[in-house]
């Protein structure tokens, strides 16, 4: 199955984004200027509620941003500062933000990989105010998001359902633009591919995610995303019968050709976590450094 994946996002960085007032909640994206291959054109930042706002997502620590925040919210104060995951495209502004306003910090916790064993940067000076578990609300004058832990992209991976309104913060765990990187200790296969379902069979009608375009009628994207890895995986399985022993740079080339160079060592930790998984499950071994079919 094909990904419909969403490569057009024509809005301007540090430009205020209107999004509807759905469920009774005002909503704004604001798009921080961190292009690249993880990226896509910037981290989003949401703005929930008018008055006193949360501020979802503040992003990486980027000056220009923060005001762009700040500017977007004249004559408002910022009452949450809600983090979905602590990658460093996701949570260090807050700490900027949180010093400029008084408000709390939330998010499911800590970064859980130490630092050095993981191909993405965790944010390890991100500790929250306020903890969130799966199921926790957050609440404010006119909304109330609930958080789903969605582990798999990041260990501490948080979404947010808008309650009564079908929107969904989608964070990493589904972006519009592309598939997510999943990438070993941090990332985990089988729980990545669990939340995809869990997410899928909500039938919110709008995700928001971390980076790329709102996503209108998420549901056959979200299935496409789980479909696509399930794929993977056949051909992986298939890979190791007729290849192994083989190692994960051999079996990258063998099923992600042609691929942008930049985006090998992502390729190969999400190969990696597929591997991990099928181990788990008793279908591949290692063998030394190398992989085989068990």
């Amino acid at each position: 199955m094909s990904i419909p994946f969403l490569k057009d996002d024509p809005l301007p960085t540090g430009t205020v984004e209107e999004l509807g007032r759905p469920g009774g909640a005002r909503l704004r994206r604001i798009r921080c200027g961190n292009p690249g291959p993880f990226t896509f054109l910037g981290t989003n930042t949401y703005l929930v509620g008018e008055g006193e706002v949360a501020v979802l997502d503040p992003g990486p620590e980027d000056a220009a941003h923060r005001e762009a925040i700040l500017a977007a919210l004249a004559g408002e104060r910022i009452g949450q500062i809600v983090v979905t995951h602590t990658h460093r495209d996701h949570s260090p502004g807050a700490a900027a933000l949180r010093a400029q306003s008084g408000a709390p910090t939330y998010g499911f916790g800590p970064h859980q990989t130490p630092p050095g064993e993981e191909l993405r940067g965790g944010d390890h000076d991100f500790i929250p105010d306020r903890i969130l578990a799966d199921g926790a609300a957050l609440e404010g004058a006119g909304w109330r998001l609930v958080a789903l832990h969605t582990p798999g992209h990041c260990a501490n991976h948080l979404c947010f359902a808008l309650e009564g309104s079908g929107v969904l913060f989608s964070g990493d765990h589904v972006m519009s633009w592309s598939t997510s990187v999943v990438s070993p200790p941090d990332g985990d296969m089988a729980a990545y591919m669990a939340g995809l379902a869990r997410l899928a069979a909500r039938g919110d009608r709008l995700f928001l995610p971390g980076h790329g375009a709102p996503l209108p009628d998420p549901a056959p994207f979200t299935r496409a995303l789980l479909a696509h890895r399930e794929a993977r995986e056949t051909t992986l399985r298939e890979a190791l019968r007729q290849h192994g022993p083989a190692s994960v740079e051999a079996l990258v080339l063998r099923l992600y050709s042609p691929i942008d160079p930049r985006l090998l060592p992502a390729a190969g930790r999400s190969l990696l976590a597929h591997l991990l998984k099928l181990e788990a499950e008793g279908a591949a071994r290692r063998v030394s450094e190398d992989w085989t079919a068990a």
